[in-house]
């Protein structure tokens, strides 16, 4: 372990990145929870300064500044979307840094690291594959070279240990704080820390050593968070398949405009705009009251209580279930949520998987030829559940769970006017709408009657 230099042990408490933090649960600790959080990660500059339960002053102002990093509705109102939010697992370090004039960096593109120990959960050359593989994650898209020490004082010490563990932050206990790491500087700075108490894998269960690694590293290089939720560097941790892991573009930006740039002819994921004109859904559906539109890895959630779309990562909400998907619906018939993939149906209680699932869609009485399905509508007047595939549609009898005869249609003869292949549809305030690319077509859900073309922005507010 590195020793101290006392010119930095002041700075620790805004230095120090952790992922992620739980916070107390229940009902009447959520005020309290609300005044530790804020506190945390938005810093009340005072700790005599009136709390969440006494006042709305500085606090408020506190809850807009976190609203605003999360992309919710702006209140400054301690309501339940923004509790909500609290109380995901997290990183520990302040999501606005006021401290910080200018980024924090090495002085040199070539740093060591060194692996102090190892936890007991994985096998060695696991551990030393996760390690390598996330340093890699920085280097492939700048100068920056990483040499492995077996021994002596590395720039990147690498440690495992439970609670107190020798830098004044000790940890919490299993499902706390899953690690923490220190900005660019002498002494302790650049050294990465895990939690002992919690299980790490190399899969999908328990915690995810390369990723959780991988983001650590960020801060250990100067990075701080990012608020766009496709990031390695957001807040949140979110598993990903490690083999499949490519560094997305913000978090590119972000690391090259400290350490330069070289030549990488992949292509890095971008978040999706919901202001991009051009922007093509995979997939819409209704869910208890709100809506939700599918985009790659990502959905926006509308409610009526929100001004501005919250943009998430599907496996935020839900871990199982794959990104890019085809096709969803909500039935009033069964109360559940239905997801498509490929030939693959998902349910969902509400948020929570049903058990059996996933199904084959040939399951439910479609022809083996259909190879996925495009969209799929709840249609409320007839109680059935419209499954397109491009310009046709089948109709499933959702109370017998059967294909109605005379089906598959053309799209245009159950709605007159439509034009192009269906990639999105859903229902609400009596109408149906069927996208096809950047376009919506409304339809009254009585009559099939076109009533006026529109675009995705009509619901999707940006």
């Amino acid at each position: 372990m590195k020793t101290f230099n006392p010119c930095i042990l002041v700075c620790l408490a805004v230095a120090a990145h952790c992922v992620p933090i739980l916070p107390p649960n229940g009902r009447e600790q959520d005020e309290e929870m609300a005044e530790i959080y804020l506190r945390r990660f938005y810093p009340l500059t005072d700790q005599n300064e009136p709390t969440v339960r006494s006042s709305f002053g500085q606090v408020s102002m506190k809850l807009k500044e976190m609203q605003k990093f999360f992309g919710l509705k702006v209140t400054g109102i301690l309501d339940a979307e923004t509790l909500g939010v609290m109380q995901r697992p997290r990183c520990g370090v302040p999501d606005v840094l006021k401290y910080s004039t200018s980024p924090t960096k090495w002085p040199t593109n070539k740093l060591t690291y060194r692996i102090e120990n190892y936890t007991p959960d994985m096998s060695v050359s696991e551990v030393d594959s996760a390690i390598e593989k996330a340093l890699q994650v920085w280097a492939q898209v700048t100068p920056l070279r990483f040499t492995r020490m077996y021994s002596g004082i590395a720039d990147i010490m690498i440690s495992f240990g439970a609670r107190e563990h020798g830098d004044y932050y000790p940890f919490d206990g299993p499902n706390g704080i899953l690690a923490h790491a220190f900005d660019p500087s002498v002494g302790i700075g650049g050294d990465t820390h895990f939690d002992e108490d919690e299980t790490f894998t190399s899969g999908s269960n328990g915690y995810n050593l390369f990723l959780i690694a991988a983001h650590e590293f960020g801060h250990a290089l100067g990075l701080s968070h990012s608020d766009d939720p496709g990031a390695l560097m957001f807040p949140t941790y979110s598993y990903s398949d490690p083999k499949s892991f490519i560094l997305p573009m913000d978090d590119v930006k972000g690391i090259q405009s400290l350490y330069g740039s070289k030549s990488d002819d992949r292509i890095h994921p971008t978040t999706p705009d919901a202001c991009d004109p051009n922007l093509v859904l995979d997939a819409a559906t209704n869910l208890r009251g709100e809506m939700m539109f599918f985009k790659d890895r990502f959905l926006w959630r509308v409610t009526s209580q929100a001004r501005k779309p919250q943009q998430v990562l599907i496996k935020s909400i839900w871990p199982d279930i794959p990104n890019k998907l085809d096709a969803a619906y909500e039935s009033q018939e069964t109360d559940m949520l239905y997801l498509f993939k490929d030939q693959k149906v998902w349910a969902l209680s509400g948020y929570e998987p049903v058990r059996g699932y996933p199904k084959s869609i040939s399951k439910m009485g479609l022809p083996s030829t259909v190879q996925k399905i495009s969209a799929a509508l709840y249609d409320e007047e007839s109680r059935k559940t419209l499954l397109f595939v491009d310009d046709y549609y089948y109709s499933y009898d959702e109370a017998r769970k059967r294909m109605d005869e005379g089906f598959p249609k053309r799209v245009e003869e159950g709605f007159p006017g439509m034009r192009g292949k269906v990639t999105a549809a859903f229902q609400v305030r009596g109408f149906s709408y069927l996208l096809s690319g950047s376009n919506m077509f409304e339809f009254s859900y009585s009559t099939k009657r076109l009533y006026r073309t529109l675009t995705h922005s009509y619901f999707l507010p940006c």
